[in-house]
């Protein structure tokens, strides 16, 4: 047998096995991120898998099957399967034998580079309604209300198709940038660029990287009116006020669309709670698609796109779409929906390397174990099975723990944040912090945070509401309390608060409080998966050898 010292175990059921602590485990986590993803971060090996979807978003991002092969072959310890390599090629293959394309003479038509494949498909009892008449051997006309679905629907036999139908340039509005004392950052123009090129797709870049200034370069590259959604309030307003800085637009060109103000203007900002409220049983709010003729549409935080939106979505397929996004991951398996919808990933950076370059902070991330009083493991024994993640991840021997991370970090600007409202509330008494969580009225939020970033206030304590798009630079320790069961898209999130580049250089800290031989246990152990792909290691301390 042919057996080098490779950091990659390959197996035929194209799981890989990925030995954490050989010296070329960061060459090869970068080589195979592109299309093989985490399922399991333990200790010392690291299983990823290579799936059709990674395999696709590769393809579409420019990855041929030669590189896939090579990175396989290159770090792998033993010979590789054979057929693996033959799945690999073939998979890949499948991506692009249909194209989507525009006629001059027919309109929309789904082009078969395979007459075998574009016979199948036309004979699918679900797909076989949105074709119109056959124009030739390998070209069928499709109705062009159906270009979305048709493409999701193609992703879910196997068949995804190329969209190269085009778009719209809609309605021209001048935008440019406005580089005055800053300078879009390579990778920022090179995500920007790659999105132009595909005309549509998703950009994954850590928090903090500046995603918002890649959809700005967007914007500037459409010269058009632009619609922009976004998670919450807070977040449209962080938006506007980075769009009038960096840019030409004016306050008076941006509008704002959420509960407090219904605004249309050239660039409108509109939250995805606004979008998808419904008014006796209606989405009273889908006109602010047809309300302008929208040469882009931007999706902040795609991974959190709620399920109506995408049936808008797809509905907008001639419109050039942006999703913005930290991770890919959806706690909902809707990965395919992304890919098929908004665009395949155009453009990826691994965290780790950007922090390397100096544009987001060092992280440290330890897991404090705590260990219940036997009255709360009693409680938990005995409670019911929905209610037992509650118990464990609010238990009252957290409260002094949380104190004594702080008092490890006296001058540091931190975050303590949870799920559950009746803990936060219990821990802004306790540490004297004001509480921010999703009844606080936008004012207030926001009133709080920039006292937060003057540095007036020291500890907040947050709900959920500050996962997604909020900025704090400043921030630079985190302690999660309670999380959303095992979402690995928040830990993402709640670790990217921290990754704004310190001015003086100095790393962040990320804690979090897990009560041991539970379900929080459990469920942290899910949630580090995403962070170890990003190549983040947690270290585990026992909350007695904490210094107070």
């Amino acid at each position: 047998m042919n057996v080098t010292d490779g950091p990659l175990i390959v197996q035929s059921d194209k799981t890989l096995l990925l030995e954490v602590d050989h010296p070329q485990a960061d060459e090869a986590r970068t080589a195979i991120a592109p299309f093989a993803e985490l399922e399991r971060a333990p200790e010392h090996v690291h299983t990823y898998r290579v799936t059709p979807l990674a395999l696709w978003n590769a393809r579409a991002a420019g990855h041929d099957a030669e590189q896939v092969v090579d990175a396989l072959v290159r770090f792998s310890r033993y010979p590789v399967p054979q057929p693996l390599l033959v799945d690999v090629v073939d998979t890949m293959s499948r991506f692009g034998r249909l194209v989507l394309t525009n006629s001059p003479v027919h309109g929309l038509v789904l082009n078969s580079l395979d007459r075998a494949v574009l016979e199948e498909v036309m004979r699918h009892k679900k797909i076989a309604p949105m074709f119109g008449p056959r124009i030739d051997a390998d070209t069928v006309v499709v109705h062009p209300s159906e270009r979305g679905r048709l493409k999701q629907l193609l992703l879910k036999i196997g068949w995804p198709a190329e969209d190269e139908a085009g778009y719209v340039d809609g309605e021209a509005h001048p935008i440019a940038l406005e580089e005055n004392g800053w300078k879009l950052r390579d990778y920022q123009r090179l995500a920007a660029q790659a999105f132009w090129a595909g005309g549509s797709g998703v950009v994954v870049l850590p928090c903090g990287a500046g995603k918002t200034l890649v959809g700005a370069a967007a914007m500037a590259e459409a010269q058009a009116t632009t619609l922009i959604l976004v998670t919450n309030t807070v977040a449209g307003r962080q938006w506007k006020r980075e769009l009038v800085a960096r840019t030409s637009l004016t306050e008076d060109e941006i509008g704002e669309y959420s509960g407090e103000r219904k605004e249309i203007r050239p660039v409108t900002i509109a939250t995805y709670q606004v979008i998808t409220r419904k008014t006796k049983g209606e989405y009273r709010h889908l006109e602010l698609f047809d309300s302008r003729d929208w040469g882009l549409i931007v999706y902040d935080e795609v991974h959190l796109l709620p399920a109506p939106v995408f049936r808008m979505t797809a509905d907008l397929q001639s419109r050039r779409r942006l999703g913005l996004t930290a991770t890919l991951v959806r706690e909902d398996g809707q990965e395919g929906d992304v890919f098929s919808l908004i665009g395949p990933k155009r453009y990826d950076v691994p965290w780790r390397d950007i922090e390397a370059q100096g544009w987001i902070a060092p992280a440290e991330c330890t897991e404090v174990r705590v260990t219940l009083t036997d009255n709360e493991r009693l409680l938990y024994a005995t409670a019911e099975p929905e209610e037992r993640y509650k118990l464990c991840s609010t238990a009252a021997t957290k409260m002094p723990v949380v104190q004594r991370i702080l008092d490890q970090h006296p001058e540091e600007p931190t975050l303590v944040i949870g799920a559950y409202l009746e803990q936060l509330e219990e821990l802004g008494a306790a540490l004297d912090a004001p509480v921010i969580q999703g009844s606080t009225k936008n004012r207030e939020r926001e009133k709080l945070f920039d006292a937060f970033r003057r540095g007036e206030i020291r500890v907040l304590v947050v709900s959920k509401v500050a996962n997604f798009s909020i900025d704090l630079p400043e921030a630079s320790v985190a302690v999660q309390v309670s999380g959303t069961f095992g979402s690995r898209q928040e830990e993402a999130q709640r670790l990217g608060r921290l990754l704004r580049p310190k001015g003086d250089g100095r790393q962040a800290h990320f804690y979090s409080v897990v009560a041991r031989d539970t379900l929080d246990t459990d469920y942290a152990a899910h949630r580090q998966r995403f962070l170890a792909e990003q190549g983040y290691a947690y270290k585990i301390v026992d909350a007695d050898d904490l210094v107070g």
